[in-house]
């Protein structure tokens, strides 16, 4: 196959550069692209300026065929879109009578005379080809130069998708010539980033000059790391086939850390992992304040296995609800080992569960020690049969949410390792 076909997004309109607008466009666009085998080589949002847009544009088809701009075709000053695509591309403007009376019969529907204004809207680049709106007054442009294509569309999503999804999306299938985009994902647990890159890199480098070629990223996020495979095939059995062997090569090297290679949310695989053994899960929660049993329970089908939870925040809750004895609590404190133990344990005896998780630590930003760091979580996940309780402690960085969220995400983590039988050798112990 030649070179991989890319596309490029750029909304218009300066209202999106403040913090009250949100690019919602180029989501759908990206949709409609991938869905004809074309993929994103970048998205921008550039500001009502004739020198920002045209720096833009220019950027774009230099390294690209297409480009799909959204917005700035309105009838005021600020919208110049269409004059500065025209202007780059040397194409005059002319009047399009017949969208000048499109849009007098618009207004004319409304009891309104148009405004000599929106004559602006008429003006077509020589050549375009003129893409009809009847949801709005501003019609879309589809222009071909040399081997370049650019369409314009408006800004407003209920009439720029008709387009898209219609006469932009046909024409560009076209151009795809029978591409498909393929994707997989791969979900890892307990691997920093670099770590994961560290191990795989030189199992994915050599894809990128191989047939059909694969391109691989890595993105973080709290608790887990995703690797996104794609890649833009016209034989779909051969790609497909070369993206199975690529994961299975990323299996072999990250063995446990791959949660899944479909991209569901850990949540969802540990419960299906629960689900398939008939077993049900109770949790003890101090440091987290229910977050790990939220994000089970965020599963449709979640009461399938998750049978009760506790928050128990206060020393006097621990004891109270979940036995942890005072004297523990006296000698250790509520971040330990022990009471880590003690409420997975207790979490067990006064549930149906058949495993359970007990969950404590410092989530900051007050209240850590030389010996207890803020960060400092203590795990401990329980088993009825055959009865027994492990125990780990971790160190997570960041600001409080960032220590709840990745201790609440290595709890349920932890549960799936003991599920498969792993050991919990993961980058976030605390090896002291």
């Amino acid at each position: 196959m030649n070179e991989s076909l890319k596309a490029v997004v750029l909304a218009v309109g300066s209202e999106m550069l403040t913090p009250t607008r949100t690019d919602t466009n180029s989501l759908y666009i990206t949709e409609v692209l991938n869905g004809l085998g074309i993929d994103l080589a970048y998205k921008a949002v550039v500001g009502d300026d004739r020198g920002e847009i045209g720096a833009a544009i220019a950027q774009a088809l230099d390294r690209h065929r297409i480009l799909i701009l959204t917005g700035g075709l309105g009838p005021t000053d600020d919208d110049l879109t269409r004059e500065v695509v025209a202007a780059h591309l040397q194409l005059p403007l002319d009047e399009n009578s017949a969208i000048v009376e499109a849009i007098r019969a618009r207004f004319a529907a409304r009891g309104i005379a148009m405004p000599e204004v929106n004559r602006r809207q008429a003006m077509v680049p020589r050549g375009a080809t003129v893409i009809e709106n009847p949801r709005g007054s501003a019609p879309g442009l589809l222009i071909e130069r040399d081997d370049r294509i650019v369409a314009l569309l408006p800004g407003p999503p209920r009439e720029m998708r008709p387009m898209m999804s219609g006469p932009i999306a046909e024409r560009l299938a076209r151009v795809a010539g029978g591409r498909r985009l393929l994707r997989r994902a791969l979900r890892i647990a307990g691997r920093s980033e670099s770590r994961v890159d560290e191990q795989v890199s030189a199992i994915y480098r050599p894809w990128q000059a191989a047939q059909p070629r694969i391109d691989t990223t890595i993105l973080a996020s709290p608790g887990f790391i995703e690797l996104h495979l794609s890649a833009q095939v016209t034989d779909m059995v051969a790609g497909k086939d070369a993206l199975d062997r690529a994961v299975a090569a990323l299996e072999r090297e990250l063995g446990a850390d791959v949660v899944n290679a479909t991209g569901a949310p850990l949540e969802q695989t540990v419960g299906e992992m629960l689900r398939a053994r008939r077993w049900r899960i109770a949790l003890a929660e101090s440091c987290t304040g229910g977050l790990a049993t939220s994000r089970l329970t965020d599963i449709a089908g979640s009461s399938d296995y998750v049978e009760r939870s506790w928050v128990v925040y206060s020393n006097e809750a621990k004891r109270d609800l979940l036995g942890v004895p005072d004297e523990m609590l006296t000698q250790h404190g509520a971040v330990s080992e022990p009471v880590a133990r003690a409420l997975a344990e207790g979490a067990l005896t006064r549930s149906g569960a058949d495993i359970a998780i007990g969950i404590t630590g410092i989530a900051g930003p007050g209240g850590g020690s030389d010996q207890k760091p803020v960060g400092m979580v203590w795990i401990a996940v329980a088993r009825r049969e055959p009865r027994d309780t492990d125990a780990t402690v971790c160190r997570f960085l960041g600001g409080r949410e960032m220590v709840k969220t990745f201790a609440a995400v290595t709890a349920v983590d932890l549960v799936r390792r003991r599920l498969i039988g792993a050991p919990w050798d993961i980058d976030w112990i605390w090896r002291r």
